[in-house]
């Protein structure tokens, strides 16, 4: 694969909200039209510590004590935002037993020169893949589904729905063409992109394709599997995403700042958000760009706050999914496609830390928890464009872990930024860490318990 960032077109560049190693990852995770890919490797999962206690100060910097740290931490955010040409970045670290370190740096509107701040709403992309996965583990819990159930008992019209489970979907391994590279729908969002999109019309522009491989061989991220998702989860609950959300998720959280939302407008105060990724590749304001096209794989709204909250909750599952059932989460995949990190249900596990990123027009975020040091790190950026294949949320999730837990350097990818594509067969493995993966024999995804790990 090359390290340099591939030409782009307006919409296929605007649909990565995949776990972005890179530009050139991303084009590797949805590699061709139908979703093709590197074939996976098993792992059985991660043990977990418990969460960090919030803060009572959400709005706390470092302490005096640890002014070399910050420091060290500025420097290195300023340094990335200043390679990568980043207007704004919000920043937030939380470490038991040191010091908090929450900051905001630049500017939140290009237009008026309003400096970031950090209670700023932001569009988190992908991250949103957490939600939807959450929501449908807590059915599994209620008993109304299971993970092995095919999707064809809940969602009709299908391909090959009566092969796919749900357990499939939520680990990216069903072989559904991706929506997102249709050329009808590449078209239609070129056109306009404010154009708001109904859930059936981005399934039409997928299940129109075959499968591009058989359920449960590969390792392929992919928007159809979690929008999928996000219909199963809303035809048994009876209830909208955004109401379901609210009722069962972000209340029990008090996650108030946190929507799913049912149009472009973003609740104040937020960030103005800036992408290239239009027909001349001259930045543009995407603030208001609808985020209907991402639907369940990526149409959230949140904040740093709120983020601080939802990190550990992924990571562990507490209070929100049973133990046995996270453990099911847990269990991950790994792909040549995808180096130096594994995928679960909904989650990514990469050195040690387990959570999740997420790229939209004009917005980046990395919300992610390492239990090894009971550390929260979220970072919510105002531009997705990426500095010479890479994303600015991994570059600044490298320069900060770099500074603060240096035994557990963030990274998607080589720490090149390269990402070679390859091939291999699934295979399970004994490790919990995330590993790339390899050639071996076939095995379907399953519960397994986890297993330690010193170290998404």
């Amino acid at each position: 694969m090359p390290t340099s960032t591939p030409a782009r077109r307006a919409a296929p560049r605007r649909l990565r909200r995949a776990v972005a190693v890179s530009v050139a990852t991303a084009a590797a995770l949805l590699a061709g039209a139908a979703c093709s890919g590197g074939k996976v490797t098993e792992s059985a999962g991660i043990r977990l510590s418990s969460p960090t206690a919030a803060s009572d100060s959400p709005t706390a910097t470092s302490s005096p004590a640890d002014t070399a740290t910050a420091a060290r931490l500025d420097a290195a955010i300023r340094q990335v935002m200043r390679t990568a040409g980043v207007p704004g970045v919000i920043a937030g670290l939380w470490r038991e037993g040191q010091p908090d370190y929450v900051r905001a740096f630049g500017i939140a509107d290009k237009q008026t020169s309003a400096p970031m701040a950090t209670d700023l709403h932001m569009r988190i992309g992908s991250e949103t893949k957490t939600f939807t996965v959450t929501g449908i583990l807590q059915l599994v819990d209620r008993g109304e589904l299971g993970l092995d159930d095919p999707v064809s008992r809940y969602v009709p019209g299908v391909p090959d729905g009566d092969r796919i489970t749900l357990r499939q979907l939520a680990g990216m391994q069903s072989g559904l063409y991706d929506y997102t590279q249709d050329p009808e729908f590449v078209a239609a969002l070129e056109a306009d992109p404010e154009r708001v999109f109904t859930t059936q019309e981005l399934l039409d522009y997928s299940f129109r394709h075959p499968l591009a491989f058989a359920p449960g061989t590969r390792l392929v991220y992919c928007d159809t599997n979690t929008v999928l998702l996000g219909r199963v989860l809303e035809e048994v609950s009876g209830q909208s995403l955004a109401d379901y959300f609210r009722d069962h998720v972000l209340g029990p959280l008090e996650m108030n700042a946190t929507l799913y939302p049912t149009n472009a407008r973003i609740p104040e105060p937020y960030a103005h958000g800036y992408t290239t990724q239009t027909p001349n590749g001259e930045e543009t304001d995407a603030t208001n760009w609808s985020p209907s096209d991402a639907n369940a794989a990526g149409a959230m709204i949140s904040d740093l706050e709120d983020l601080r909250t939802w990190a550990p909750v992924v990571a562990t599952g507490r209070p929100l999914i049973e133990p046995a059932t996270q453990r099911q989460r847990l269990r991950t995949a790994t792909s040549p496609d995808f180096p130096g990190a594994a995928y679960g249900l909904g989650l990514f596990t990469a050195q040690g830390w387990i959570g999740h990123n997420g790229s939209i027009p004009g917005y980046q975020s990395l919300t992610l928890y390492l239990p090894a040091e009971k550390a929260t790190l979220v970072v919510l950026l105002n531009s997705d464009t990426p500095y010479q294949g890479t994303d600015p949320s991994t570059l600044l999730g490298t320069a900060i872990t770099t500074v603060a837990t240096p035994d557990h350097v963030f990274r998607l990818g080589p720490a090149t930024g390269a990402s070679p594509s390859g091939s291999g067969t699934v295979s399970p493995s004994g490790s919990g860490t995330a590993s790339p993966g390899g050639s071996a024999t076939a095995s379907p995804t399953g519960p397994g318990t986890p297993s330690p790990t010193s170290s998404q």
